[in-house]
Protein backbone atom coordinates (compact mmCIF):
# COMPACT_ATOMS: atom_id res chain seq x y z
CA UNK A 1 0.00 0.00 0.00
CA UNK A 2 1.36 3.24 -1.24
CA UNK A 3 1.83 5.94 1.67
CA UNK A 4 -0.38 8.08 0.31
CA UNK A 5 -3.12 5.31 0.31
CA UNK A 6 -2.27 5.14 4.60
CA UNK A 7 -2.96 8.39 5.12
CA UNK A 8 -6.32 8.54 3.10
CA UNK A 9 -7.47 5.28 4.94
CA UNK A 10 -6.28 6.56 8.42
CA UNK A 11 -6.00 10.53 8.49
CA UNK A 12 -6.17 11.08 12.55
CA UNK A 13 -2.03 9.72 13.40
CA UNK A 14 -1.81 8.16 16.87
CA UNK A 15 1.04 9.91 18.18
CA UNK A 16 1.92 9.04 21.76
CA UNK A 17 4.42 10.35 24.15
CA UNK A 18 4.14 8.04 27.13
CA UNK A 19 3.85 4.39 27.93
CA UNK A 20 0.07 4.48 28.73
CA UNK A 21 -0.59 6.60 25.41
CA UNK A 22 0.83 3.74 23.73
CA UNK A 23 -0.95 0.62 25.61
CA UNK A 24 -4.36 3.07 24.31
CA UNK A 25 -2.80 3.39 20.85
CA UNK A 26 -2.59 -0.25 20.08
CA UNK A 27 -6.24 -1.05 20.60
CA UNK A 28 -7.18 1.57 18.13
CA UNK A 29 -7.74 0.97 14.79
CA UNK A 30 -5.30 3.26 13.17
CA UNK A 31 -2.71 2.44 10.49
CA UNK A 32 0.34 4.24 11.84
CA UNK A 33 2.08 5.17 15.24
CA UNK A 34 3.97 8.03 15.93
CA UNK A 35 6.64 7.21 18.75
CA UNK A 36 7.75 10.50 20.73
CA UNK A 37 9.08 8.75 23.64
CA UNK A 38 12.00 6.11 24.70
CA UNK A 39 15.36 5.84 24.79
CA UNK A 40 18.24 3.81 22.96
CA UNK A 41 17.39 1.09 25.22
CA UNK A 42 13.77 0.64 24.69
CA UNK A 43 12.76 1.92 21.31
CA UNK A 44 13.13 -1.49 19.66
CA UNK A 45 10.55 -3.19 22.03
CA UNK A 46 7.99 -0.45 21.54
CA UNK A 47 8.33 -0.23 17.80
CA UNK A 48 8.09 -4.09 17.97
CA UNK A 49 5.09 -3.64 20.15
CA UNK A 50 3.90 -1.25 17.57
CA UNK A 51 4.45 -4.19 14.54
CA UNK A 52 2.56 -6.64 16.63
CA UNK A 53 -0.52 -4.92 15.95
CA UNK A 54 -0.04 -4.22 12.03
CA UNK A 55 0.88 -0.63 12.55
CA UNK A 56 3.61 0.99 11.13
CA UNK A 57 6.10 2.63 13.60
CA UNK A 58 7.58 6.09 12.75
CA UNK A 59 10.03 7.30 15.51
CA UNK A 60 10.68 10.43 16.10
CA UNK A 61 14.49 10.00 15.84
CA UNK A 62 15.11 13.90 17.91
CA UNK A 63 13.13 12.28 21.01
CA UNK A 64 14.99 9.20 21.92
CA UNK A 65 17.07 9.83 24.61
CA UNK A 66 20.77 8.81 23.74
CA UNK A 67 20.34 9.27 19.86
CA UNK A 68 22.90 12.24 18.52
CA UNK A 69 21.21 14.49 16.05
CA UNK A 70 23.67 13.08 13.27
CA UNK A 71 23.23 10.57 10.60
CA UNK A 72 24.48 7.39 12.85
CA UNK A 73 20.84 7.95 14.66
CA UNK A 74 19.18 6.47 11.42
CA UNK A 75 21.64 4.24 11.10
CA UNK A 76 20.72 3.02 14.62
CA UNK A 77 16.75 2.98 14.22
CA UNK A 78 17.43 1.04 10.54
CA UNK A 79 19.50 -1.61 11.83
CA UNK A 80 18.33 -1.85 16.10
CA UNK A 81 14.84 -1.33 15.02
CA UNK A 82 11.80 -2.60 12.31
CA UNK A 83 10.36 1.13 12.63
CA UNK A 84 8.87 1.94 9.37
CA UNK A 85 10.54 5.51 9.19
CA UNK A 86 11.56 9.04 11.33
CA UNK A 87 10.44 11.61 11.41
CA UNK A 88 13.05 14.79 12.25
CA UNK A 89 13.21 18.54 12.26
CA UNK A 90 16.70 17.70 10.65
CA UNK A 91 16.47 17.49 6.74
CA UNK A 92 19.41 15.94 6.39
CA UNK A 93 18.55 12.86 8.86
CA UNK A 94 15.20 12.59 6.81
CA UNK A 95 17.08 12.37 3.26
CA UNK A 96 19.57 9.92 5.00
CA UNK A 97 16.43 8.01 6.58
CA UNK A 98 14.67 7.85 2.69
CA UNK A 99 17.87 7.16 1.26
CA UNK A 100 18.12 4.24 3.43
CA UNK A 101 14.65 2.76 2.43
CA UNK A 102 13.28 4.36 5.61
CA UNK A 103 10.06 6.28 5.05
CA UNK A 104 11.02 9.79 5.79
CA UNK A 105 8.97 12.65 7.76
CA UNK A 106 10.37 16.17 8.00
CA UNK A 107 9.05 18.18 10.71
CA UNK A 108 9.02 22.12 10.72
CA UNK A 109 7.70 24.19 13.23
CA UNK A 110 6.03 27.75 11.67
CA UNK A 111 6.05 29.89 13.77
CA UNK A 112 6.88 33.09 11.95
CA UNK A 113 6.51 34.34 8.14
CA UNK A 114 10.77 33.55 7.99
CA UNK A 115 9.99 29.78 8.78
CA UNK A 116 7.49 29.60 6.23
CA UNK A 117 9.58 30.74 3.80
CA UNK A 118 11.98 28.25 4.41
CA UNK A 119 9.97 25.58 4.33
CA UNK A 120 8.92 26.67 1.49
CA UNK A 121 12.40 27.15 0.00
CA UNK A 122 13.55 23.86 1.51
CA UNK A 123 10.43 21.58 -0.65
CA UNK A 124 11.84 23.09 -3.42
CA UNK A 125 14.98 20.92 -2.99
CA UNK A 126 14.22 18.13 -0.99
CA UNK A 127 10.93 16.43 -0.84
CA UNK A 128 10.42 14.17 2.22
CA UNK A 129 7.43 11.65 2.42
CA UNK A 130 5.81 13.85 4.03
CA UNK A 131 5.77 16.82 5.87
CA UNK A 132 4.23 17.40 9.57
CA UNK A 133 3.47 21.18 9.68
CA UNK A 134 3.12 22.33 13.53
CA UNK A 135 1.57 24.00 14.93
CA UNK A 136 -1.49 22.48 13.09
CA UNK A 137 -4.19 24.88 14.04
CA UNK A 138 -3.56 27.25 10.98
CA UNK A 139 -5.74 26.84 7.82
CA UNK A 140 -4.36 29.56 6.08
CA UNK A 141 -1.06 28.63 6.71
CA UNK A 142 -1.13 25.04 5.80
CA UNK A 143 -3.28 26.01 2.31
CA UNK A 144 0.01 28.25 0.90
CA UNK A 145 2.13 24.91 1.99
CA UNK A 146 -0.33 22.81 0.36
CA UNK A 147 -0.40 25.49 -2.70
CA UNK A 148 3.84 25.08 -2.97
CA UNK A 149 3.78 21.40 -3.01
CA UNK A 150 2.54 17.85 -3.20
CA UNK A 151 4.44 16.16 -0.32
CA UNK A 152 2.05 14.55 1.75
CA UNK A 153 0.99 16.82 4.84
CA UNK A 154 0.62 16.24 8.08
CA UNK A 155 -0.92 18.84 10.24
CA UNK A 156 0.07 18.60 14.12
CA UNK A 157 -0.04 19.93 17.18
CA UNK A 158 -2.05 22.34 19.73
CA UNK A 159 -5.05 20.33 18.02
CA UNK A 160 -7.89 20.51 20.28
CA UNK A 161 -11.14 19.26 18.77
CA UNK A 162 -13.24 17.69 15.79
CA UNK A 163 -13.29 20.93 14.41
CA UNK A 164 -9.87 21.88 14.29
CA UNK A 165 -9.10 18.69 12.71
CA UNK A 166 -11.55 19.08 10.36
CA UNK A 167 -10.24 22.61 9.40
CA UNK A 168 -6.82 21.41 8.38
CA UNK A 169 -8.22 18.46 6.55
CA UNK A 170 -10.08 20.81 4.67
CA UNK A 171 -6.88 23.13 4.21
CA UNK A 172 -4.89 20.88 2.53
CA UNK A 173 -3.65 18.51 5.26
CA UNK A 174 -3.51 15.04 4.46
CA UNK A 175 -3.74 13.82 7.78
CA UNK A 176 -3.15 15.15 11.47
CA UNK A 177 -1.31 13.93 14.00
CA UNK A 178 -2.45 14.18 17.54
CA UNK A 179 -1.26 12.85 21.20
CA UNK A 180 -4.75 13.68 22.14
CA UNK A 181 -6.75 10.34 22.84
CA UNK A 182 -10.25 11.45 22.71
CA UNK A 183 -9.02 12.67 18.93
CA UNK A 184 -7.89 9.70 18.08
CA UNK A 185 -11.33 8.10 16.54
CA UNK A 186 -13.17 11.19 14.99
Amino acid sequence: MKLEDIFAYSPVITAVKDEEGLEHALEKDCAMVFILFGTVCNVGKIVERVKERGKLAIVHVDLIAGLSSREVAVDYIKDHTDADGIISTKPALVKYAMELGLIGGQRAFLIDSIALENVRKQLTVFQPDFMEIMPGVMPKVLKKVREDTPVILVAGGLLSDKQDIMAALQAGADAVSTTKEELWEV
